[in-house]
């Protein structure tokens, strides 16, 4: 069995990763391992009796730094330190260096010498020192961007030259402040800040746009990202970097505001394509409402009251035709926000065949193929009605001559190759089609389609932005719209809209007019019109149900009236009055004096127009003309009653 010291001698010649070996009292090498001659390069027969000062560099020896070493050693019990030493070949390798006094009953006998080659971590330690200060003169340098550091509580710990031209601030300002001042009271009070580190801390990344502050006090539109800092596991901060996109968002907004505007011009152009077909229609509705009440007073003039039933009913049906066509003109040309509702593709190509069949004139057959089942899709339906009449107006003028225009329904399902084709995804979708038998388009017309201001017609007979609008709806609403076509072949343009799992918004059904219970004694009425009809029959209605009316034709006979102290239930005016004061800004006076007044206005303008850039207010009804007595009974007792 080896001795201790045997055993000890074989451990030190089994390490090749240090260099370990002695020296006398003097410096003089006495023994060397393999890992010696490894590190150095020296065999120990080569270096045994050698002063170890050898493998130091010659600036170190002229330093006396070796014998310091001993020195040290000697006096303090340890020596360690990190330097430059040379191997036999005169290349040189960073080393670590430890050296221990060998003593004997007290006496210093020699030194235990152990070096190991560090030059790999080092060279490694300095890239990554000279990455971290490139990295670090690289973001210092950011103007574009504010980015800095935050410790795990979100208090800055740095901050860079973009931070302090985006947000005001200099370093020595905000360092050690937290990073929540930079939000709005608005988005303190909603948490905001702290909901951001919490989605950082748990899912490594938060991102958002919305508006911060700078230090005097203006806000700017931000584009912010914060991503977690873990080191072994552990949270030890964040880095937050905000982009100051004030102008991006300014551009954003005017750019929609744009597209609104266009959107609102493109429809007022298929208005125009209305009118003259529209003067014609309602020229005839009204010439049969007119001939009906002639008869009707020839008849009742003559004792003749037989026939009396047939005329009433032909002069209600030619009135209701002829408000069902004003009300749909209104709701298409009117200017209205987008609103994505659940829409009936059916219903909404039903609901719109007379206003197209009207628009593209009697030369063209226009027919529907609607499937059995089509899904619902949630779009604005606006929108997709516009599309619809403008895909019409196209086929029209692609067929001067006449032909047909086809609008069909379907569902469909893209796999994902299909879907891919179409830069989608895959799924369900509900088709909107609209195919003409006119001249067809040849491919490099198809493939400029879509873009904004390109037409092919004449000037002044097209914008060139109709197609380009559908394939912005079709895109904004999750879908996609395809043109196929060919000279000679006709055109069929499809929008593809995804499928909506919820049903379709029903249509509101008719109120059920039963008849109105009578007023209570003393409730009071008053109508403001300036049309004595209208006056007179409200009027009339309202003395049936036992109220007493008071009548005034314009805003300001009517203000008098409020501003008495005369008992009023309800105001029911028109919103158009003459005299400089319409029927809103009348009702507005009122309630000045009269806070719990109930207002009923009547109007032949679309509802909008009545609430402006405002909102209505409680209390406030809307009914649109023309209406049926009885509905205006109805609802002249469900607000005095319900308010």
């Amino acid at each position: 069995m080896s001795s201790p010291v045997n055993a000890y001698e074989l451990l030190i010649r089994s390490v090749v990763d240090y260099a370990i070996y002695m020296l006398d009292p003097t410096g003089r090498v006495v023994s060397w391992n393999p890992g010696a001659e490894r590190i150095k390069g020296y065999a120990a027969e080569e270096v045994i009796g050698e002063h170890f000062s050898r493998f130091y560099t010659a600036e170190d020896r002229a330093a006396g730094i070796p014998w310091d070493a001993l020195r040290i050693a000697a006096e303090t019990g340890r020596f360690t330190a990190e330097a430059w030493r040379i191997r036999k070949d005169g290349s040189r390798f960073w080393a670590m260096v430890v050296i221990d006094p060998v003593r004997q009953d007290g006496e210093l006998i020699g030194f235990a010498k152990i070096t190991r080659d560090m030059t790999e971590q080092r060279a490694a330690q300095l890239a990554m020192l000279e990455s971290e200060r490139r990295f670090r003169l690289l973001v210092e340098g950011v103007t574009d961007y504010a980015i800095y550091m935050l410790d795990p509580q979100g208090h800055v710990t740095n901050w860079n030259a973009g931070a302090e031209r985006i947000k005001g601030y200099l370093q020595a300002e905000i360092v050690g402040e937290h990073f929540s001042r930079f939000y709005t009271p608005e988005e303190h009070e909603a948490g905001v800040p702290a909901r951001a580190l919490e989605t950082a801390r748990r899912e490594g990344r938060y991102e958002a746009e919305g508006w911060r502050r700078r230090k005097d006090g203006s806000r700017f539109w931000a584009s912010v990202v914060i991503d977690a800092i873990y080191d072994a596991g552990e949270l030890i901060g964040f880095a937050k970097i905000t982009r100051d996109l004030s102008e991006r968002r300014e551009a954003q907004l005017q750019l929609e505001q744009s597209r609104e505007q266009l959107f609102q011009a493109q429809k007022m152009e298929a208005v125009g394509h209305l009118t003259g077909g529209l003067a014609h229609d309602f020229n005839n509705l009204l010439t049969g409402i007119t001939g009906s009440l002639d008869l009707l007073k020839a008849r009742v003039a003559q004792g003749r009251i037989g026939d009396l039933d047939r005329y009433i009913t032909a002069a209600q049906g030619a009135a209701s035709r002829a408000a069902a066509l004003t009300h749909r003109l209104l709701a298409f040309a009117r200017r209205q926000t987008l609103d994505p509702k659940p829409t009936d593709p059916n219903r909404l190509v039903a609901d719109m065949v007379e206003l197209i069949q009207r628009t593209v004139g009697p030369e063209i057959q226009v027919e529907t193929v609607l499937a059995t089942g089509v899904w619902p899709t949630l779009c604005d339906p606006n929108q997709l009605e516009n599309a619809i009449l403008n895909l019409s107006i196209n086929a029209r003028d692609a067929m001067p001559d006449g032909g047909r225009l086809s609008i069909e329904t379907s569902n469909t399902w893209l796999d994902d190759r299909a879907a891919r084709a179409r830069d989608m995804p895959p799924g369900q979708y509900v088709a909107v089609s609209v195919s003409d038998t006119g001249s067809g388009m040849p491919p490099e017309v198809v493939a400029r389609a879509f873009d904004p201001f390109f037409t092919t017609k004449p000037i002044g007979q097209g914008t060139g932005l109709g197609l380009s609008m559908i394939y912005g709806f079709a895109k904004q609403s999750g879908g996609q719209v395809r043109i196929h076509s060919a000279p000679g072949m006709g055109t069929t343009v499809r929008i593809l809209l995804p499928r909506h799992r919820g049903a379709a918004e029903a249509e509101e059904a008719p109120a059920e007019l039963a008849a109105a219970p009578r007023a209570e004694q003393g409730e009071t009425v008053l109508v403001v019109d300036d049309e004595p009809t209208v006056r007179m029959l409200v009027t009339e209605v309202l003395e049936e149900l036992g109220y007493a009316a008071i009548e005034a034709a314009d805003g300001a006979g009517g203000l008098r009236v409020l501003q008495s102290d005369v008992r009023l239930d309800l105001l029911i005016t028109d919103v158009g009055l003459p005299g400089g004061m319409n029927g809103r800004q009348m009702a507005d006076a009122a309630r000045q004096t009269r806070p719990g007044l109930r207002v009923l206005f009547i109007t032949g303008y679309a509802e909008n127009a009545v609430v402006g850039s405002g909102r209505m207010e409680p209390g406030m009804h809307v009914l649109t003309k023309p209406f049926a007595l009885d509905m205006l009974a109805s609802r002249i007792k469900a607000i005095i009653t319900g308010g």
